[in-house]
């Protein structure tokens, strides 16, 4: 008897070993599997918070980086300087982070901090507007919009407005309330207006910046419309920037509208994301606006995926973009080759 309670007593003591092994087992499997599923640490540099577009864009950032989506992302608000995003780049580059999205203020001035994520490491994704340097490998891709081909699209449709209309090159008077001076956003949309002002004969008044801003914008409309009396075009580069010079135009007692051989002042502006601008575009307020997409959050997400495989993504990615229009005679403009439909908004 004594033999066979010791005998049971032994079978129980390894049964209970075997069981301990494979629960601990099960738990650290648990935990590897777990643990493999890392948070991939991202850190962006946004330029500031300055226009609709540029908050819109902010919140794609945040919502496709987000925990949900296996990232940590570490947010810094440049405030529309540039000495701000070097500081923040820095700190990124301190925090050993996997990888810095930044949108520049300008082009130019990054070599340097670039170069020091690039020592140590990091990719960096630059998104909407591009960097200026001598070394394109600093940079591993970027993200946005091309913002000559937006002006070329919006010139043409203007040129097209004029043809149908047969009104003469000398009778289109423009003022240009350009972008922030040095971003890729006005080089490009400045660059195409001038461009057409050479081919087509149009009258350039004047060009100045309004900062992407409602209230810039106001200013210097403003400031136009004192000092030029036969303004009938006014070419903002962006949505802000149209609501400021609307405001400017009516409190000078004017009209915004298409008619500009009868005394209103045309309005054309670029994005597309300002409720009120879309509103003035039914209106007939603003008569042309040139899709700025701001969401390029999916796209970082995507690009930042694919060099998580070992994958190399093409350096350079441009998003679609069309034009909108309140006026009904227009739907399509050409481009050299390519043709782009015009949404009729009514």
């Amino acid at each position: 008897m004594k033999k066979t309670a010791c005998l049971a007593a032994l079978l129980l003591l390894l049964a209970t070993v075997s069981v301990a092994c494979r629960s601990s087992a099960v738990s650290e499997s648990t935990t590897e599997s777990t643990t493999d599923k890392k948070m991939v640490t991202v850190g962006f540099s946004q330029l500031g918070a300055e226009s609709d577009w540029r908050r819109t864009n902010t919140e794609s950032m945040q919502s496709a980086l987000s925990e949900e989506n296996g990232f940590k992302l570490i947010y810094k608000n440049g405030q529309q300087k540039q000495a701000n995003q070097v500081t923040a780049l820095r700190m990124f580059i301190q925090q050993e982070v996997d990888y810095i999205v930044l949108a520049p203020e300008t082009e130019t001035g990054w070599d340097f901090v670039l170069k020091e994520a690039k020592d140590a490491g990091i990719p960096v994704i630059i998104v909407d507007r591009r960097v200026d340097v001598q070394d394109r490998s600093l940079y591993t891709c970027w993200v946005g919009s091309d913002f000559e081909l937006e002006g070329q699209k919006m010139t043409t449709w203007l040129h097209e407005f004029t043809e149908k209309n047969s009104i003469a090159p000398e009778d289109v008077h423009i003022v240009n309330i350009q972008g922030t001076l040095g971003s890729t956003a006005q080089i490009g949309r400045t660059r195409a207006l001038n461009n057409a002002v050479r081919d087509y004969g149009w009258d350039l008044l004047a060009s100045e910046s309004g900062d992407f801003t409602e209230v810039r914008g106001k200013e210097v409309m403003a400031s136009f419309l004192r000092k030029y009396d036969n303004i009938n075009v006014v070419y903002c580069e962006n949505d802000n920037e149209a609501i400021g010079a609307i405001a400017a135009i009516e409190a000078a007692g004017k009209k915004a509208g298409p008619d500009i051989l009868n005394g209103e002042i045309m309005v054309v502006s670029f994005d597309g994301i300002n409720k009120d601008a879309r509103q003035y575009l039914k209106e007939g307020k603003i008569s042309c606006i040139a899709e700025c997409n701001p969401l390029h959050g999916p796209r970082v997400q995507a690009l930042i995926e694919t060099l998580e495989r070992g994958e190399t993504p093409e350096q350079f990615n441009y998003v679609a973009e069309t034009l909108f229009s309140s006026l009904t005679d227009i739907t399509s403009i050409t481009v050299g080759t390519e043709t782009y439909a015009v949404e009729i908004e009514k």
